[in-house]
């Protein structure tokens, strides 16, 4: 059966529409990222932690060679990087975007321009990089592009500080969600990207993003079609929890979840101020987080552990 995009069905039934209104209205008083700064960002950027108004900013934009497996297939995974971001973690390695504002401003027709662009090159998928403050921009530009021709699964990779009333909004129009599990205890969330019950609102949203695609259903090629695939970024120091993290997701979302186990932790932005996470991660350290994942049966992807020989 030839593959369809979840937001195809909405645009048809016209509740794409509906959603785009929808979330255009929780601008007003914002609540699409789990800060709830309630800011009337159509009005004022004073008070928007996103730092983010009526238009997305945009870094870049193209084909990535470089993320899992069964998004990059051979021609690349369309990636659109978003500017600023809701966290604000000490050892971001793409500081100068998140942190820094690099990036210009965009209507949502220019935003679906890219997303056709990247279709027309050929890549498998749009890929929206640090999606959560833009919702409502994302779904107009989705809206507008998906009536001109737009047919690729949109991945939803995000740093996992999701409302439920985004994910509600998202719903039926996402296929491949991507969140981050960046923490096992929200202690050390708050001090190292500086919010609050990070780890209670990132299960909550991985357990909805996993009841809206359930596990990851790839092609006879090997792409990515729909479902969830999960980062978890080992930290020195034990600082990420990788237990907890990995055992939640064995036991409370699936022992079939696709999982990527990064290894490529190294001090950046404010890092050096922030011991242990002024070192790289050693080792020892990823081969047990790696050990972990193997023996709970979680889906590995193909290149972790590639680089250390595990």
């Amino acid at each position: 059966m030839p593959f369809q995009a979840a937001y195809r069905k909405l645009l048809e039934s016209g509740e794409l529409g509906r959603r785009v209104e929808a979330a255009w209205r929780h601008l007003a008083a914002c609540d699409l990222c789990a800060r709830y700064c309630r800011v009337d960002r159509i009005r004022t950027l004073e008070g928007a932690v996103c730092r983010t108004g009526e238009r997305a900013v945009v870094a870049s934009f193209g084909p990535h060679h470089g993320e899992e497996e069964p998004l990059r297939g051979t021609h690349g995974s369309g990636t659109i990087f978003f500017t600023w971001c809701s966290l604000r973690c000490v050892f971001c390695q793409n500081w100068d975007i998140s942190q820094r504002g690099l990036g210009e401003e965009v209507e949502p027709e220019q935003l679906a321009a890219m997303m056709l662009r990247l279709q027309a090159q050929g890549c498998h998928n749009i890929n929206l990089v640090t999606p959560s403050h833009v919702v409502a921009q994302i779904l107009a530009a989705v809206a507008i592009a998906a009536r001109r021709g737009l047919d690729l699964p949109l991945v939803y990779n995000t740093g996992g500080y999701d409302s439920p009333e985004a994910l509600a909004l998202l719903d039926g129009v996402v296929d491949i969600y991507m969140p981050d599990m960046k923490y096992g205890d929200s202690r050390l969330a708050h001090r190292y990207s500086h919010v609050r019950d990070y780890c209670e609102v990132n299960r909550a949203a991985v357990r909805e993003m996993h009841r809206q695609v359930g596990d990851l259903v790839l092609d006879a090629r090997g792409i990515a079609r729909r479902g969830l695939l999960v980062r978890h970024l080992v930290l020195p120091g034990g600082v990420s929890g990788t237990q907890a993290v990995l055992r939640f997701l064995a036991e409370e979302i699936s022992p079939g979840t696709y999982l990527n186990l990064m290894d490529q932790y190294r001090p950046c932005y404010r890092a050096d101020e922030n011991p242990p996470l002024d070192r790289a991660l050693s080792r020892e350290e990823y081969r047990e987080a790696l050990d972990l994942a193997r023996r709970l049966g979680l889906r590995l992807d193909a290149q972790c552990g590639a680089r250390w020989g595990l």
